[in-house]
């Protein structure tokens, strides 16, 4: 740099040649020059790195799981106690007393009901009342949730097995789960409720030595906590597979069921946008989709059209959206600029 009078350029050839590729590198991610920066794109190897979940459920948990699991020791620890007190005002089928009271804590949380333990006195009502209610909202709240998420761990492993041969990008495997995620996870959700009724089944027949078809009837009324209680789990062993059997199963069965729900709205809703997408357009169409009443619609225009046929999106939210954009564009030109932001920031801090 001092033999040249310090006129040599900063960086050198390969430097600058390289901050030239980066920089058209970021200029492609961008639709304009007063666009924000993007976030960094999903790198190849990041996407394969995701596409290796999961190694197992224990090494996934994350701090939602370990606080549903916080939650349901905190639940079952007081109400186990609870129950343990009152052991005495409890009548039926009895072995252990601790036993007991989780066993009939999880049939009072999951309503399934059996009737072969009973509350007989006003305390062990009230407290029947207060648990049922807290497990159901347990359930409802952080079971069902930790639930999810556990199913859509599984999904990675199902889109991996079904194309174990055809070996497709990583990108291509997202977008299928992206696109079939609900009938995906049915399915999941499908072989998890045969695998747990069998298992339901062939520990009563083998363990509680029920006949097969009263084991199966036992295990389905339980699963739809129906629980008329003629069949229950009475031996300790029994009961001890109840307390996490029954837990599982009607999460399970109540997963599946919004699942189907959910996967048959799904399927109006694209049956909505083949309609929407196939139709012809008329002259009537393009004068609804005129929002600015100038005889011509534009892209954006149109784009919103089709979504509030779809179902996408409402005239409500397009007012919202509207609203934000007549605040955000302070000098009333009809675009956004970044000047338009600066300004729009500094007049809700004098504010």
């Amino acid at each position: 740099m001092a033999s040249n009078g310090g006129k040599d350029p900063l960086l050198s050839r390969s430097q600058q040649s390289k901050s030239q590729v980066d920089c058209t590198k970021i200029r492609k991610l961008r639709r304009c020059r007063s666009a924000p920066i993007v976030e960094p794109v999903l790198q190849e190897s990041n996407i394969d790195r995701f596409l290796q979940r999961p190694k197992s459920i224990f090494d996934q948990l994350n701090p939602h799981f370990k606080r549903v699991a916080l939650y349901l020791v905190i639940y079952l620890t007081i109400s186990t106690l609870c129950f343990y007190l009152v052991r005495n005002q409890i009548s039926g089928d009895k072995t252990y007393g601790i036993l007991d009271s989780v066993y009939f804590c999880v049939v009072t949380m999951t309503t399934v009901g059996y009737g072969d333990l009973l509350p007989n006195s006003n305390a062990t009502k009230l407290l029947s009342c207060a648990f049922v209610f807290s497990g159901m909202t347990l359930i409802g709240l952080s079971l069902s949730r930790a639930a999810d998420c556990l199913v859509e761990n599984q999904e990675i492993l199902l889109v991996k097995a079904l194309h174990l041969r055809q070996k497709p990008n990583s990108m291509e495997i997202l977008k299928e789960m992206e696109t079939n995620r609900v009938r995906y996870r049915c399915v999941i959700l499908s072989i998890l409720l045969v695998v747990l009724i069998a298992s339901g089944t062939i520990f009563l027949t083998t363990v509680e030595e029920m006949e097969i078809v009263d084991a199966f009837y036992c295990v389905c009324s339980t699963i739809t906590t129906l629980g008329y209680g003629d069949k229950s789990f009475s031996t300790p062993a029994g009961r001890i597979f109840a307390i996490f059997w029954i837990l599982m199963s009607t999460i399970c069965l109540a997963q599946l069921l919004f699942a189907f729900a959910e996967f048959y709205t799904e399927s109006r809703q694209r049956s909505l946008v083949r309609w929407v997408l196939t139709r012809k357009t008329t002259a009537a169409d393009l004068e609804a989709a005129d929002l600015d009443d100038d005889g011509v619609v534009g892209a954006a225009e149109f784009v919103i059209y089709k979504l509030k046929e779809m179902g996408k999106i409402n005239q409500e939210d397009i007012s919202l959206i509207m609203a934000e954009f007549k605040n955000l564009d302070v000098d009333d030109s009809g675009t956004l600029s970044i000047s338009d932001i600066f300004l729009a920031q500094s007049t809700w801090k004098d504010r």
